[in-house]
């Protein structure tokens, strides 16, 4: 599919887009209808850009690049290099929401081996983001409850349905409108750039 410098490359960049996004919070705004009422105005989707990193550079660099770019990033992070939401460090395995970031890599892996096995339509990408948005989740959860039968749960001292709510639950609406704007920015770039 790609020769591999091209996915070297769209592996680097995706591991930028991962850092940045870690730190962007995402922001909606308000539906057209109510521009001539309230004027436009911005509100906070709960969540930041990370996972649309993770998912975008699967659409356009594919499985490889993808994978590759998010074991980069976990391995940055690990290092003590302050990457992750919260720092970094070996530590960072110790809490309950390390799974998500582990299922960076396969959800990376899956979007980007769906998003090329057809042609770039907007259904497919949308399709291929989704399933790299549940596997991310699969994963956490997966962590979350594994984490939960070791004396080193997260340092929030949640109980394992109120961490499943806080980290998957109330966080997919606005990782949902991410993949949204993911899917758009993807399918036009894949046209532009002709493949």
């Amino acid at each position: 599919m790609f020769a591999a410098s091209n996915q070297l490359l769209w592996s680097m960049i995706g591991l930028l887009l991962t850092m940045g996004g870690t730190f962007l919070e995402a922001y909606g705004i308000t539906l057209p209808w109510y521009w001539s009422h309230d004027g436009i105005k911005t509100f906070s989707l709960g969540v930041s850009y990370q996972i649309g990193a993770v998912l975008f550079v699967g659409c356009l660099g594919g499985k490889n690049a993808g994978a590759l770019s998010q074991i980069a990033y976990l391995v940055m992070g690990l290092t003590l290099l302050p990457v992750f939401a919260e720092g970094g460090g070996i530590g960072y395995v110790r809490l309950s929401q390390f799974g998500y970031l582990l299922g960076f890599i396969p959800g990376a892996w899956i979007c980007g081996y769906l998003a090329f096995k057809a042609r770039p339509r907007l259904e497919t990408l949308a399709f291929s983001c989704f399933c790299g948005l549940i596997t991310v989740h699969i994963c956490g959860i997966t962590y979350l409850i594994i984490s939960y039968f070791f004396p080193w749960k997260g340092a929030e001292n949640l109980s394992l349905v109120q961490a499943i709510l806080k980290y998957s639950c109330f966080a997919l609406p606005g990782q949902l409108a991410v993949v949204c704007a993911v899917t758009l920015l993807a399918y036009i770039l894949r046209h532009i750039m002709f493949y």
